[in-house]
């Protein structure tokens, strides 16, 4: 028995001794590859860096603010971002307890005990990175967030996350927990360019934030995670959904009681805007073009593609983060924008759009004319837009829809050029072909309700035929003339516009004003396709330049195919649905298109020097009640 139990003992031993000899060759091979792989080099620098920038930091570090700058073509400001975190800075003690207690429990909960980051969260997030791939999850604490957005970008890498963790443990050494918490408070975005709890108080609510209730203090807490997707202004629902999250976490942490709970859940939230400057559609394009110009400088890429709806998903959840962080730097980075913007084109344009509609005085319940337009002009020479119009001008607080580039309609027959006659005449048309307009079977009408029989293709462009162009997209197949649109970055496509419908503009969702130009401009300038924006060059506060716009051309269409397309489209105006339109002493081209019930209004077309597209109808679609004489308008006649 002695025997036995040495026997037992040895192996116990040998196998503690084995276990023991393992965990220290995992550990030497750890240490090694650290080491002889850079990664120690690596990380050492970026411990270096952190040290350095929190070291270089004051108390004036977390209440600085650089006003961002606006220029159109001619280097007049457009306009000013500037964040009002200086004007509305918050000491610790003035900041109410509850606002502490919300954003710690729903974002935080950890932040008195760790030393600036959760190691659990990170595990989380490192699992994540091995499961995906790619960083997919935070796992930042409040300090974390906090040096990301004072000192570091946004960017989803491996040594942006070390680095970040290294910025919120010197953070925790030379600051206390109430000051990380002050600076957390009055730096977070809260959307609509406010930044810092005062701010989005005096913003959201036009009081100051000791005269909130809780309920508002919780709701106002629920923007910062996601600013776009909690923007009370545009998502109330999600701000309510998320305030009450916050308030059952209060709960659950012992913040406040059940009776509390009850009573701030159940409080209606009254949004009391302070009344504010204007934005216009220049600037509400020109932020976007520009936040998504500093999205390219992060390496994030575009699509418009997905392979399934779980990847259309992560996209959109990593685009909206990324947008949304871009998008609120330029209230606080100091960035000198310059863009393609002609004023005074500009001027024309929206003119144009309210005089067309101005005997049309609905509005709705937010006093939001019913009857909308919208328009954008793009300079031929550059492919850069020079002016855009998201709505009728009114005298409205903030800002509204910007429809050129937010709002997608159906083009009815605008889209039939770019969709099917440029591809047909890439596949051996040409303008003299024969083609038959006849009845067809399940098939479409023609808006005259007549069938011509055989004519030439164009004179079945110039009359917008609907049985020829169905005809010619069943022959092409509906999804090769869809890769067309794909290749111009048409981005609301989707599987079920696979279908001969399409011929006609008939989508599930549609096509925006600014793309139906981008389209029209790739005819125009033989067949190759530019990315519409507005950005010329960004520069940083100290004038170096950061970003300057891509010219490059990307092929669509055959040279050959887009000048015979080119040429076609001018008898429109002369002879077709556009006749009267032409200009006098100066070539030019285009194409109407009316929907179903003529629910939407569409005019596209170009000079040598300019594309122009128009859309007119009802954000809620609704037949269009126009007169003759304005649905001219629309089709190319204004002041």
């Amino acid at each position: 028995m002695k025997k036995g139990r040495k026997k037992k003992r040895h192996i116990g031993f040998r196998i503690f001794v084995g276990f023991q000899i393992l965990l220290m060759a995992l550990v030497l091979g750890a240490v090694a590859f650290y080491y002889f792989s850079g990664l120690g080099e690596q990380i050492s620098a970026m411990q270096k860096e952190a040290r350095e920038l929190v070291e270089a930091s004051t108390e004036e570090t977390f209440r600085a603010v650089e006003t961002s700058l606006v220029y159109d073509a001619n280097g007049q400001q457009i306009s000013a971002l500037k964040g009002e975190k200086d004007v509305y800075y918050l000491e610790s003690e003035e900041i109410p307890a509850y606002v502490k207690a919300a954003i710690i429990s729903i974002e935080d909960k950890k932040f008195y005990n760790h030393p600036g980051y959760d190691l659990e969260a990170i595990l989380r997030a490192a699992k994540a990175y091995l499961d995906n791939g790619e960083v997919t999850q935070g796992g930042s604490t409040i300090t974390q967030q906090l040096a990301r957005g004072i000192f570091l970008t946004s960017e989803k890498t491996w040594q942006r996350k070390v680095e970040e963790i290294f910025v919120a443990v010197e953070l925790e050494g030379k600051y206390s927990k109430e000051d990380v918490l002050e600076f957390y408070l009055n730096n977070i975005y809260f959307a609509n360019g406010y930044y810092g709890i005062g701010a989005a108080s005096y913003g959201y609510f036009s009081k100051p934030v000791e005269e909130l209730s809780l309920s508002e203090i919780a709701f106002l807490c629920a923007i910062p995670n996601n600013p776009t997707l909690y923007d009370p202004t545009e998502q109330m629902e999600n701000t309510l959904k998320r305030r009450n999250r916050i308030l059952d976490q209060m709960r659950i942490d012992g913040k406040i009681t059940e009776a509390t709970y009850t009573q701030a859940v159940n409080e209606g939230i009254v949004l009391n805007q302070t009344p504010r400057e204007k934005y216009d559609y220049v600037e509400t394009y020109t932020w976007y073009c520009a936040s998504r110009a500093l999205m390219e400088l992060q390496g994030f890429q575009f699509q418009t593609e997905f392979a399934s709806e779980e990847e259309r998903t992560d996209y959109q959840e990593r685009y909206e983060q990324l947008y949304t962080e871009c998008q609120s730097s330029l209230y606080r980075k100091g960035y000198r924008i310059y863009t393609s913007i002609d004023m005074e084109m500009q001027k024309s344009l929206q003119n144009s759009v309210d005089w067309v509609l101005s005997g049309y005085t609905e509005t709705n319940e937010e006093g939001v004319y019913a009857l909308q337009g919208s328009a954008v002009c793009i300079d031929n020479h550059n492919g850069m837009v020079k002016a855009i119009v998201g709505g009728r001008d009114q005298k409205l607080t903030g800002y509204t829809l910007n429809r050129a580039y937010q709002s997608f309609r159906q083009p009815g027959s605008a889209i039939k050029p770019l969709l099917v006659y440029t591809p047909a005449l890439e596949r051996g048309y040409v303008p003299d072909s024969p083609v038959l307009d006849e009845e067809i079977e399940d098939g479409p009408q023609n808006a005259d309700g007549v069938f011509e029989g055989e004519m030439t293709l164009r004179q079945a462009v110039e009359k917008s035929k609907n049985t020829v162009a169905w005809s010619l997209l069943e022959e092409l197949s509906p999804e090769t003339g869809l890769n067309y649109l794909k290749a111009m970055n048409f981005a609301r496509l989707s599987e079920e516009d696979v279908q001969l419908p399409a011929a006609l503009g008939g989508f599930t969702t549609g096509a925006s004003a600014l793309e139906m130009a981008a389209g029209y401009a790739t005819i125009q300038n033989d067949g190759k396709y530019r990315q519409p924006t507005c950005i010329l060059t960004i520069t940083d506060s100290d004038g170096n330049v950061i970003y300057e716009a891509p010219q490059s051309e990307s092929p669509v269409y055959q040279q050959n195919a887009a000048r015979m397309m080119t040429d076609i489209m001018r008898g429109v105006l002369t002879e077709g649905t556009g006749a009267g339109l032409a200009l006098e002493g100066m070539p030019a081209v285009g194409k109407t298109g009316t929907t179903n019930s003529r629910k939407d209004g569409w005019f596209v077309g170009f000079t040598r020097y300019y594309t122009t597209s128009v859309w007119v109808g009802y954000d809620m679609p609704r037949e269009l009640l126009l007169s003759g004489d304005d649905m001219e308008a629309v089709y190319g006649r204004s002041p």
